[in-house]
């Protein structure tokens, strides 16, 4: 099987599994948006804003050290497996040490606005513990199962977590006031415990799909052995740590805005503000759901493939298509978000919608920057992931406490950009120098910006035109056809 194909295989395995994974939890953002005003969304969003910060400190980057030190101790894959799980669970044990005294002081300092109060929060957090310790004792099972070269297994148990996840949404925020509703057999039952419109039932239906996942993973937990070899941790951890901190600082891209806003703006707007931009921001999930995919096949192919002789070209190559895919789909969700709206089921939020291009062209630049970042990881120099991210981090939180109080959460979208752009940007010059890969620079920087005039002609000159946006869309679809036809027909005869 050629490099290619194998990758592309890959990929579609592990892209198909997170394409219906994301699909069917699409199904919640209208549901939480049509059953929960802005402000009650805010309290949904700061909080997995919060969870996914603390889930990169968890998992200490050892899904990455995972792959990286089966490459190099082929012969001990045993071994790696067990460190790399073992130092998951003593930080995760040290974190509820930490975290369980304290949850009335943390819960004052996640709250935001008026609108939910302390003991609600507290809950909360309770919920959350168990949801973080959960999945990251399942992060490295499922490494695992990557590198075994097992995606269908893989993707029974991602699926099934979001089937119970999406499932028990469904009950709680549809069916069970529909029984009410309709005075239906056991209504009478269910309105003795049964609270309406409480953002908790959400909270809940992810422990409970927490936990079935890691009782699916329990065959691959069962293969854990209580040993530790403790002068390979010390390399592991060596290298593990600062791709923990790069890891941290791209969540930190990711989340802080909604973090920031929620405690920068004013009380009695706070939480209105960031339910709009964290709904409108969902619509740019189709680009991260691409980056998702693409790494989630990319990371594993990268380093099985480094010894290959062409490996630079290969790399190369794989770019070339990325960004062509990237690309079409920035211009493709920005042609159609007169209908893509609609995903976020309530007129109330659409105000927000002018974050979409911004964001959506930010995940453009950090799908690069992921496909750049192998360079460091393959060549053992993961602290320059760390300063790239550190960087990108540092622009994030003091652009949006300086920009946040005058220009509100359209801001934290053009900071977004900002910060994966600086990203893409340097880890493509500090890698061409200490691991040079023949990219296609000019074509590709080409193709982005074309993409991005055609975007602004779309959203901004011809106000979201459907038609128009779409004429623009198959223009770029065909040049791009004409420009790599030479290319297509070489795969073709392949």
């Amino acid at each position: 099987m050629s490099t290619a194909k194998k990758f592309a295989g890959q990929t579609a395995i592990y892209g198909t599994t997170t394409v219906v994974q994301r699909l069917l939890s699409s199904i919640l953002t209208p549901l939480y948006t049509r059953a929960y005003d802005p402000k009650v969304y805010s309290v949904f969003s700061t909080l997995y804003s919060y969870a996914a910060v603390l889930q990169a400190l968890l998992a200490f980057g050892m899904e990455t050290t995972f792959f990286r030190y089966l490459n190099k101790h082929p012969d001990q894959k045993r071994q790696v497996y067990n460190n790399s799980f073992w130092v998951v669970f003593l930080v995760t044990i040290f974190f509820l040490l930490f975290a369980v005294p304290f949850i009335h002081t943390i819960a004052g300092f996640i709250k935001i606005g008026e609108g939910t109060s302390q003991a609600e929060f507290e809950r909360y957090i309770r919920y959350f513990l168990g949801i973080l310790v959960l999945d990251a004792w399942c992060a490295i099972p499922f490494a695992k199962l990557r590198a075994d070269g097992r995606p269908f297994k893989y993707g029974i148990v991602k699926l099934a977590n979001i089937f119970v996840m999406v499932g028990l949404n469904l009950i709680f925020i549809w069916v069970l006031p529909y029984i009410i509703k309709h005075n239906m057999a056991g209504a009478e039952w269910i309105k003795t415990w049964f609270v309406k419109g409480w953002v908790g039932y959400v909270f809940i239906s992810n422990l409970v799909a927490s936990i079935v996942t890691l009782l699916l993973l329990l065959p691959e937990l069962l293969k854990l052995q209580l040993s530790f070899d403790k002068p390979m941790f010390k390399n592991m951890f060596a290298y593990s740590w600062p791709v923990m901190v790069a890891g941290l600082s791209y969540i930190v891209n990711e989340n802080f805005d909604k973090i920031l806003l929620g405690k920068l703006l004013p009380a009695n707007i706070s939480e209105q503000e960031v339910g709009i931009y964290s709904a409108c921001a969902r619509i740019s999930v189709f680009l991260s759901l691409f980056n998702q995919a693409f790494r989630m096949g990319a990371e594993p192919f990268f380093f099985s493939h480094a010894k290959n002789k062409n490996a630079g070209y290969t790399y190369a190559r794989i770019m070339d298509y990325f960004v062509i895919t990237m690309c079409l789909m920035f211009l493709g969700v920005v042609a159609n978000i007169q209908i893509l709206k609609h995903y976020v089921n309530n007129p109330a939020y659409w105000v927000g919608l002018g974050v979409v291009p911004p964001l959506l062209l930010g995940y453009v630049s950090l799908g690069i920057y992921t496909n750049l970042s192998i360079w460091y990881k393959l060549s053992d120099q993961t602290r320059y992931g760390l300063y790239i991210s550190g960087i990108g981090a540092v622009l994030t939180i003091v652009l949006n406490v300086i920009f946040i109080p005058i220009y509100s959460y359209m801001a934290s979208a053009w900071i977004s950009l900002a910060a994966y752009a600086s990203m893409m940007v340097m880890s493509y010059i500090w890698g061409q120098k200490n691991y040079p890969i023949p990219y296609n620079l000019k074509k590709n920087v080409t193709y982005i910006v074309i993409s991005i005039v055609l975007v602004y002609l779309s959203f901004s000159v011809f106000h979201r035109n459907i038609i128009i946006g779409n004429g623009l869309l198959l223009l770029f679809g065909a040049g791009t056809l004409y420009a790599e036809r030479n290319q297509l027909k070489a795969i073709l005869k392949r």
